[in-house]
């Protein structure tokens, strides 16, 4: 059957449409990862004018928030006008500018407060800015070079086979390796986190603070800024707490898949109505607990009637029933960091 036109446009809008969100959110979690690592440059410079061009004005504050000038007509005097807002997040920033821009304009702004020179954009500036002569260069071979280059990337993506030659060698290669993967899975669930957290600022607005987890030996908070925090008591600790703040030490103790899990089991405590009770859950459970009563009940007829047969029988049968009566309660839940 042929695709009709319709359809191969709303095939095309929605794979643009995905394509839009993992751009934004990619851009989002680099644009994230620089004002971490800068904060404290920023706050000690009190703040950068980015972008001061009529209309357009962007400007980073030393709490690392931005102030963006918006500029438009206004639909009842005709009257063009002038509009300063706050936008708190990475995530509402690169809605409004080009990740490419807002990076640029730091590396300028920075530059200009700092009085150095621009930066060598031309080839003629470049080589000048290293003190290298034209004479000095050479030009670069014609294709063969070129794929020779792509098969070097093509390489370098690929995974490096580990060889031993004895058991030992193979246990240390083998050791070494697991290690790596190891580093490799947390940092890629720190990004999960991370970009979890890019979500949610706008919800957690309304919640406020999520308790999630609250034991004697951790607690794990959704902050209302969508951050994740915790504090751990680690077991090789002597006692002292640990506070967890960033992703990359949450997923020391915490797996995300318990982490999302648990949070899912915590809104729906504090809200029933959002979630979806599985149907004949709750009469099963009522039907089994009662099933487990009653079985306990019978032991406990049954110790009765073996009084006869002497008062030993009769204490083994009433703390069979009592075991029972117990196990119907469900095991407690022991976690620890």
């Amino acid at each position: 059957m042929d695709v009709s036109r319709n359809d191969m446009l709303g095939e095309l809008a929605k794979d643009a449409a995905l394509e839009r969100t993992d751009f934004i959110v990619q851009s989002t979690e680099q644009l994230r990862r620089f004002l971490d690592r800068n904060r404290d440059r920023i706050n000690a410079l009190g703040g950068l004018t980015l972008i001061d061009e009529d209309p357009d004005y962007l400007s980073v504050a030393p709490d690392g928030t931005f102030r963006v000038r918006s500029r438009y007509e206004d639909p009842d005097t005709g009257e063009w006008v002038s509009d300063t807002e706050v936008v708190d997040t990475p995530s509402e920033l690169v809605e409004l500018y080009n990740p490419a821009e807002v990076f640029q304009a730091f590396a300028e702004a920075a530059r200009e407060a700092a009085g150095f020179a621009a930066e060598p954009t031309a080839t003629d500036d470049l080589l000048g800015t290293a003190g290298i002569s034209p004479e000095e260069t050479f030009g670069l071979g014609g294709d063969s070079e070129a794929y020779a280059g792509a098969a070097d990337s093509w390489a370098a993506g690929q995974p490096v086979v580990v060889e031993a030659d004895d058991e030992e060698s193979a246990a240390l290669a083998l050791y070494n390796l697991a290690l790596d993967y190891q580093e490799r899975s947390q940092q890629n669930e720190a990004r999960l986190l991370d970009q979890f957290e890019e979500a949610t600022p706008k919800l957690m607005d309304l919640l406020g603070d999520l308790i999630i987890v609250d034991d004697d030996d951790e607690r794990l908070v959704l902050g209302a800024s969508g951050r994740f925090r915790a504090e751990v008591l680690p077991e090789d600790s002597d006692g002292e707490w640990r506070e967890l703040t960033e992703s990359d030490d949450l997923v020391e103790f915490y797996d995300p898949t318990d982490i999302f899990g648990d949070l899912a089991d915590a809104l729906a405590e504090a809200f029933p109505g959002i979630a979806p009770e599985v149907e004949g859950e709750a009469g099963e459970g009522g039907a089994s607990a009662a099933d487990g009563d009653a079985g306990a009940a019978d032991e406990a007829d049954e110790a009765g009637e073996a009084g006869e047969d002497g008062e030993g029988d009769v204490g083994d049968a009433a703390d069979g029933a009592a075991r029972d009566m117990s196990a119907a309660d469900g095991p407690d839940d022991d976690r620890h960091p």
